[in-house]
């Protein structure tokens, strides 16, 4: 599949080394970043690199990797309406599944296909080629998509039809955000019992209080208070649109978004919205 042209815009803290795979990978890849810095470095890389974001709907196969829906909503509309039939659009975004099944609609009536991809990792596990990617879409635009994917991600979960794998990520995430916080409140009551940080997180690596979580903490480097407000900011975004989703859908997940939010970190409160009929 190296022989598909692809588009990517959101070359960011996350995008950029998922562009630098691709280009390793042997990908011919165009390229919108709004930092002039990312431009160079990427174009220097190999990638084509385009003034405007919407030029990147030339290629067959489209990678948007943005922060939240608004943003994806701006940058997709523009880029599907100029995507040939046949190609794909995929988006790394965790958001809400409303989102991506309106993108989906509209996409639909030019012969575009559009997959949710949510992911979980970090930058160096994109630069491994480690990444975790959830893959909701049309067999056939799943497929084309796994083979691309695959320079950054080696493990890739196929969960559904389109909206199915932001739906996925969003349980996920909130039982992250619950796991996240129990783990801080227990690094809290160590303190106080006389237990350093690291030593109960070395202990948690082994036994059976520990997470994914846990290690994520460990590896960060930073104290518990530290790593509660590098996080939080990620932890209210995605509980807030998990919650927006679920009464979108008519699902009730409110017992696990109150435990996410039983900790140290102050997640706040829900955002409402009320989506135009």
């Amino acid at each position: 599949m190296a022989d598909n042209r692809i588009g990517f815009i959101g070359a960011g803290k996350i995008g950029e080394p998922m562009v630098e795979r691709l280009l390793t990978a042997g990908h011919q890849t165009t390229v919108h970043a709004r930092r002039p810095e990312v431009r160079a470095r990427l174009a220097d890389a190999g990638a084509a690199v385009t003034g405007t974001a919407d030029d990147v709907g030339d290629a067959d196969i489209v990678i948007a990797c943005v922060f939240d829906d608004s943003q994806l909503a701006e940058v997709a509309t523009p880029i599907i309406a100029r995507m040939s039939a046949g190609s794909v659009f995929v988006s790394h975004t965790t958001g809400n599944p409303r989102t991506i099944l309106d993108l989906s609609a509209a996409a639909r009536r030019r012969g575009v296909a559009v997959v949710d991809a949510p992911f979980s990792g970090t930058p160096e596990d994109i630069r491994k080629g480690k990444l975790t990617v959830l893959l909701g879409g049309e067999d056939d635009a799943v497929d084309r998509v796994e083979a691309i994917v695959g320079a950054y991600a080696s493990t890739l979960h196929r969960i559904g039809p389109t909206g199915t794998a932001l739906a996925a990520k969003l349980i996920n995430n909130a039982l992250f955000a619950a796991c996240t916080q129990i783990t801080l409140s227990a690094l809290a009551a160590g303190r106080e019992l006389g237990i350093p940080q690291a030593a109960l997180l070395d202990l948690l690596a082994d036994t059976s209080g520990g997470s994914t979580a846990a290690g994520y903490i460990a590896r960060s480097g930073h104290d518990a208070e530290t790593y509660g407000r590098r996080v939080g900011r990620y932890l209210t975004k995605d509980l807030d649109v998990a919650r927006i989703a679920a009464t979108d859908l008519g699902v009730d997940i409110e017992d696990l978004l109150a435990a996410a939010r039983l900790g140290p970190i102050d997640l706040g409160e829900p955002t409402p919205q009320v989506r135009s009929s």
